[in-house]
């Protein structure tokens, strides 16, 4: 069997290390990205223990055009072509702060990681995923970011309020539908994610949410799917999310 080459961005902690581990040790080549070396270099250590053998680590700072130019000239030289893409790299910054007096930068932060970065990145990669065809691009979204969660008096998100974090999100959404139209013919798949409330250092530690294994596993079994083409879906383990 030929092997799937796949990038995770933001692979060094929490649910992206969670996702390298079991697609590395399902035989995926595992292409870690993270920002900076001293951190991938020990979740490269963690795999190993964990018995990846089939990894390697790209510098990687989703808001740095440099790093995603970098990464796609190196992964262009080694191996010529990607046969998965998660982005998986993302922020919060809002602290449920009100709208009223969120400042901006905040909100431009959120955006910077979770929706330019992600589309940064993305572009960057499609030339290589061209050529690993069929792939998948597999946007690593929030429930937080569904307008019909956060617009419904019966939803649990509806006293939610983050606006950058939100709103980043279901930036986040669109893009997936925009280049699963877009990359169909090119048989790229588009589709986004949602882990659910996680006890990771993002998700709010471990007094909360559920283990890491529930979180990466929807991304993993999509990751790992050979199931007819499916494209432009906001799904999660239960099924489908609304937009």
């Amino acid at each position: 069997m030929d092997t799937s080459y796949t990038l995770i961005t933001g692979g060094d902690k929490g649910i992206g290390l969670e996702t390298a581990k079991e697609l590395g040790l399902a035989g995926q080549h595992i292409l870690l990205g993270a920002r900076r070396q001293a951190r991938g270099e020990a979740a490269i250590k963690v795999l190993h223990r964990a018995g990846v053998s089939g990894v390697d680590l790209i510098l990687l700072d989703v808001t740095q055009e440099a790093t995603i130019q970098a990464a796609a000239r190196w992964i262009t030289a080694q191996f010529g072509q990607l046969n998965v893409l998660i982005n998986n790299a993302g922020i919060a910054l809002d602290h449920h702060e009100s709208p009223v007096t969120m400042p901006l930068a905040t909100i431009r932060a959120d955006f910077e990681v979770n929706f330019f970065g992600a589309v940064a990145v993305t572009q960057a990669m499609i030339p290589l995923l061209r050529k690993g065809a069929p792939a998948k691009i597999i946007n690593v979204s929030s429930e937080m970011g569904s307008l019909t969660n956060a617009s419904d008096p019966h939803s649990r998100f509806y006293r939610g309020n983050a606006l950058g974090y939100q709103s980043s999100k279901a930036a986040l959404n669109m893009a997936t539908v925009s280049f699963s139209k877009a990359l169909a013919p090119d048989h790229i798949s588009v589709n986004a994610v949602n882990p659910g409330h996680t006890a990771t250092d993002f998700g709010g530690g471990t007094a909360s949410g559920q283990a890491v294994t529930a979180g990466a596993a929807p991304i993993v079994a999509l990751a790992r799917s050979d199931a007819p083409h499916m494209t432009g879906k906001f799904i999660e383990t239960a099924g489908q999310v609304p937009w």
